[in-house]
């Protein structure tokens, strides 16, 4: 009883510390990872990474789009004439600066002394059109260009811009122009430059060229300094790098009321509203962006990973189930092994009394003188004798165990009349069978040929096998011995008609230290070493044992042995 108190003692403390050291803080972070996941969940989270991370591609996207207009009005506006050139000399400059720049409408050189020079693409306007735009510049330049020129020298650069969509015959259209002081110009004396973009090149050639450099290249994350150069790496990289953007320019007045008329859109855009919007300022005012993903949407993803986040956490929470499982039931193997190493300890140690005990009663009554006829003495040497045998049994079966363990266990393989060898080996024990009260039956058959085996080895199996016997058998007292041939195999056979052995258990009884539930069993001192040795002893000689049993009625044990046995070793 205390050892069973020990031994549950032993396993609560193990399974405490185990609770302590690692399921509490593992269940710990698993519900706080639970709650984050949640909290993601509930206030979207993952959306707002994304659209935070969209807004950063849309100002990084104006940016550009802003720069490459302004660097293509700064192309032009070199290309302009000079004041002191003459009328022809402008013209044939704006003339070559038209050619050379099919993103140019109109080009005009506003001077309020010598007046306008006008010119457009060739065939684009009629002659009364033209003379329209003439008094149009005239007026317009004549009344607010000292006022633009003053504007103007307060900035960086000396240049606004004026945009808007334009009611034509053919619908409404996207128009943007640049207007910059000249070197020359002064309040007292305006000077202006005017380019105006061709609203068919930014609908067909400007913007989505630009579109699909934007969205075929990843942005750098590092949001640092104006201009933003284009590397390998995105803002939205750690949450949805696999995803590929589409970007539209719209009309800003459509995110009320028109949504589905873009000016242009980038590859892969399939319609529908933008998720982030983005309100273009000059050179492009009164136009947006608009981004989204290709084939899904932030809330998607979002989705996506709250449920492949609760599915790694459930994962997570079985495998460290599992593992404790796992891990109590090692524990419990542990100290089961433990109780059984210690019921080893304790049966060996009755085991070694036993003989030693009976050889020195025996040698101690011999020493005294008080046996005094030569029959009788020769009966008490001959149980010393036995006893010895018995004992170098025992403490040979403690010896191989500790040798298979340590994996030097080696058997000497000899040609061996086996027939003879069984029948030295039960005469040894003989004395002890009969003592006991249990009737031997031996069937030996005479033909059996000589076969390569351990002769020590063989004869340990089977007295191993006798010993079982002649322990487990309250009742009925009887042991057979059958050595037969079965076509190639040696088949060496023990039965009794014992307590037999419960079918769940009959592959057990060969595991070390392992003994059955029978009462008689735990009541009968032993080692649990005899049927691991008996099976490790047969698999060394290419064989294997086999066990027939039924409770109540008895066991057979049968070893079986190649008859063309090679020599080798365990």
């Amino acid at each position: 009883m205390k050892s069973r108190s020990r031994e549950g003692n032993t396993r609560f403390r193990l399974v405490l510390t185990l609770g302590l050291a690692v399921v509490l803080p593992a269940l710990a972070l698993i519900v706080v990872s639970f709650q984050h996941v949640k909290s993601i969940q509930r206030n979207k989270k993952v959306e707002a990474i994304i659209h935070r991370d969209f807004q950063y591609v849309l100002s990084t996207s104006a940016k550009k789009i802003s720069s490459k207009a302004v660097e293509l009005a700064d192309q032009a506006r070199a290309c302009f004439p000079s004041e002191n050139d003459s009328d022809d000399e402008k013209r044939k400059k704006f003339e070559l600066l038209l050619q050379n720049s099919p993103w140019v409408s109109q080009v005009v050189l506003f001077d309020a002394r010598k007046g306008v020079v006008f010119e457009s693409q060739p065939g684009s306007m009629s002659e009364k059109e033209i003379t329209d735009a003439n008094k149009m510049y005239s007026g317009w330049l004549g009344l607010e260009g000292s006022f633009l020129v003053g504007q103007m020298r307060k900035k960086n650069k000396p240049m606004t811009w004026f945009s808007g969509e334009s009611v034509t015959p053919n619908g409404p259209v996207y128009v943007t122009t640049a207007v910059f002081s000249m070197p020359e110009a002064s309040g007292e004396h305006p000077i202006l430059g005017v380019v105006s973009f061709d609203s068919k090149y930014l609908k067909e050639k400007f913007f989505p060229e630009l579109l699909t450099e934007l969205t075929s290249q990843k942005f750098s994350g590092d949001p640092g300094g104006d201009e933003q150069a284009l590397h390998e790496l995105s803002p939205q990289e750690s949450e949805h790098q696999d995803e590929r953007l589409a970007i539209e320019v719209y009309p800003a007045d459509a995110q009320k009321g028109e949504p589905d008329r873009p000016l242009a859109v980038s590859p892969g855009w399939s319609g529908g509203k933008p998720e982030v919007n983005y309100t273009l300022d000059d050179p492009f005012r009164g136009l947006a962006l608009g981004i989204r993903f290709q084939g899904t949407t932030a809330e998607a993803i979002g989705r996506r990973f709250v449920v492949q986040s609760f599915l790694i956490l459930g994962v997570l929470s079985l495998l460290m189930i599992g593992g404790l499982v796992l891990t109590y039931r090692s524990v419990n193997k542990q100290v089961a092994l433990a109780r059984l190493k210690s019921d080893f300890v304790s049966n060996v140690s009755h085991e070694l009394r036993t003989p030693l005990a009976l050889i020195r009663l025996y040698a101690e009554t011999l020493e005294l003188g008080r046996i005094n006829t030569a029959e009788k003495k020769n009966e008490y040497y001959s149980i010393i004798r036995k006893e010895s045998e018995r004992l170098t049994a025992l403490i040979n079966n403690i010896l191989d165990f500790s040798r298979i363990e340590a994996g030097a266990k080696e058997y000497d393989f000899r040609e061996t009349d086996i027939a003879e060898l069984v029948r030295t080996t039960l005469d040894s024990y003989r004395f002890q069978i009969e003592q006991q009260g249990f009737a031997l039956e031996e069937q030996i058959d005479p033909g059996i040929p000589a076969v390569t085996v351990d002769r020590e080895a063989i004869a340990r199996a089977l007295v191993n096998l006798v010993n079982n016997a002649l322990k487990y058998s309250d009742s009925e007292k009887f042991l057979a011995v059958r050595l037969y041939r079965d076509k190639s195999l040696l088949k060496l056979e023990v039965s009794d008609r014992g307590i037999g052995i419960e079918r769940h258990e009959q592959t057990r009884i060969f595991d070390k230290f392992y003994r059955t539930c029978d009462p008689l069993v735990h009541n009968t001192k032993g080692s649990g070493l005899g049927l691991s040795l008996v099976r490790h002893i047969t698999h060394a000689h290419g064989g294997n044992v086999e066990v027939e049993s039924t409770p109540g009625r008895g066991s057979k044990f049968t070893l079986s042995l190649p008859l063309a046995q090679q020599p080798g070793s365990a």
